[in-house]
């Protein structure tokens, strides 16, 4: 996927309750694209060129660098995003996080607090992407509502609640070039 314009590709089928494994490497620093479940037929209706679906719960996939991006053109750390695994609700979806605040560590010291106590986005516990040109690794749970997880082999978020809980998977890149390899999904009862 080039992510010029942004755009995407889902499944044929919806799908409630399974699981997915997925690698994908950012090819440009800043990178930014994101697994979508759980959306419903609504969310692709009259969906014009470019723009990205209008509701299901999102898995983010950002490069570090978008990070670090951010940080230059604004003078100070994000307070609502992280680089990867944030998983939210978008449009009318709902979900209630596993982590709606997290405060995070860097090298040398300093911290910093992303999300809101009642905020409806989940930030992940660690963070374990790889930077772009390398390959990663999500392994994807959904099941009765509930969302987990698994960066490079490690169970990072996740959130429950969520509404709709049935409906398509999407892929999508959003400026800038992705590869997606290996994805595999897997219906459960």
């Amino acid at each position: 996927c080039t992510g010029k314009p942004n755009g995407g590709a889902r499944l044929k089928t919806p799908l409630t309750n399974f699981e997915l494994v997925l690698e994908w490497k950012h090819h440009e620093h800043g990178g930014n694209s994101g697994l979508f479940l759980w959306c419903p037929e609504s969310a692709f209706t009259d969906l014009p060129r470019g723009t990205l679906p209008r509701s299901g719960i999102e898995v983010q996939i950002l490069d570090l660098g978008y990070e670090e991006q951010w940080l230059e053109s604004k003078g100070t750390r994000s307070d609502w995003f992280t680089s990867h695994g944030d998983v939210f609700p978008v449009g009318s979806s709902k979900m209630t996080p596993f982590t709606a605040q997290k405060t995070y560590a860097l090298p040398g010291g300093e911290t910093f607090r992303v999300g809101t106590p009642d905020g409806s986005r989940s930030f992940p516990s660690e963070r374990l992407t790889r930077a772009a040109g390398e390959w990663n690794h999500y392994y994807v749970r959904a099941l009765n509502g509930e969302v987990r997880l698994w960066v490079n082999g490690v169970e990072v978020n996740g959130g429950n609640g969520c509404a709709p809980a049935t409906g398509f998977l999407a892929l999508e890149a959003e400026g800038a070039r992705i590869e997606f390899r290996n994805m595999r999904v897997r219906e459960l009862p």
